[in-house]
């Protein structure tokens, strides 16, 4: 029951929310407007919950309430995560748009905002956030009920956004299989290049980037013919020591440029392959400033970035970026069907005929076939 708990992992999902919940685009470019209250009370609750969700999980082995307070904590979270997504992706365009970018934010954008109303916008947002504080409000008064103690958290709210290169074996094969010609193409192109290579994965989130990454990154002829191997998860902030730093493993180093030194000194006449997961970064001048660090690489080094935004591909890339398909039907409903009945010798036929519609509404995502 603890393991149980403890792999919900839901404090740095919900530390992630609340990350989300106040960033500056938020603001910035105004996309909550009309929504101030309810943006104001979920940055107050949030706080609250991480305050005990340490006891919440310790409590969960023992009391089944406190499982369940976990478990819609988690549901609500999730969804919570996907809106602030939203309201990220508006911010965004609007910044493009601001800056004559608009057309560079690709397919991603028109796909989740299919119109650009702003009225149109606000009241579909203002409905999904006043649900998602409903919920968390009541979760709230739950919570308070259960008489959940404040306790510190082990883990710090950065530590969800952060990814490795340690495929799921649970799902590998599926992987493999849905993704075996894009890889193959990719880990050509690596193996083939003689300059310093920079190659963008674009992709709406929950299509798989990162697994996709791990994949080729994994890859024992990738393995072979790299020198030096290096994944590193960048998330919203674009830090050149805090980068340059994982990279050389070695402890954060304040001094900004004493770490690109190191940077440098590290990759020299090296062949490489360097990950760079889940950036968002548009600073063309942040990117060159580290560029020039990694150019000093052997003949055969490269760059694999993952991303959601094309304009940041286009910045980065020195080829053209490789657009990630969306899963076929097949590989979805096998997703579904290994986590519906992993634990059940036969497949109830009444479940198995709902999984065709589950699969529907994936829309070619691993992500949501997970969940």
């Amino acid at each position: 029951m603890a393991e149980l708990v403890t792999s919900m992992v839901i404090g740095p999902l919900v530390s992630m929310v609340k990350e989300k919940a106040s960033s500056y685009l938020l603001d910035k470019y105004k996309v909550m407007e009309g929504m101030e209250e309810q943006h104001e009370i979920l940055k107050r609750k949030l706080p609250a919950i991480l305050d005990v969700i340490t006891d919440a999980e310790e409590q969960a082995s023992h009391r089944e309430g406190a499982k369940a307070w976990l478990e819609a904590l988690k549901k609500v979270a999730y969804e919570a995560n996907d809106i602030f997504d939203e309201f990220k992706y508006e911010a965004l365009r609007r910044e493009a748009k601001k800056n004559g970018h608009y057309r560079e934010l690709g397919m991603n954008a028109v796909k989740l905002f299919p119109t650009h109303n702003r009225i149109v916008f606000r009241y579909r947002m203002g409905n999904k956030l006043r649900r998602i504080v409903q919920f968390i409000e009541v979760l709230v008064a739950e919570m308070n009920a259960f008489g959940f103690k404040y306790q510190r958290q082990a883990l710090a709210s950065k530590q969800w956004r952060q990814t490795d290169s340690i495929i799921d074996y649970s799902e590998k094969d599926i992987v493999e299989r849905s993704r075996a010609t894009e890889k193959q193409k990719i880990v050509k192109a690596l193996l083939e290049n003689d300059d310093i290579m920079v190659l963008p994965i674009v992709g709406m989130g929950g299509l798989g980037k990162t697994t996709f990454a791990k994949l080729i990154y994994n890859e024992p002829k990738i393995q072979e013919n790299f020198e030096l191997k290096r994944w590193v998860c960048v998330s919203d902030e674009f830090d050149l020591g805090e980068i340059a730093s994982k990279i050389t493993m070695t402890t954060n180093d304040k001094d900004c440029d004493k770490a690109l030194q190191k940077l440098k000194q590290e990759v020299c006449g090296k062949r490489y392959l360097l990950v760079l997961d889940d950036v968002w970064n548009r600073d063309a001048d942040k990117w060159a400033k580290l560029k020039t660090c990694l150019v000093q690489g052997g003949a055969g080094s490269a760059i694999l970035t993952t991303t959601r935004l094309t304009e940041v591909a286009r910045t980065m890339g020195s080829v053209q970026a490789h657009n990630l398909t969306t899963l076929e039907k097949s590989f979805l409903r096998e997703i579904i069907e290994r986590r519906a009945f992993s634990l059940q010798k036969e497949k109830p036929s009444e479940l198995v005929d709902m999984v065709d519609k589950f699969v529907d509404r994936c829309v070619g995502s691993p992500l949501a076939a997970r969940r």
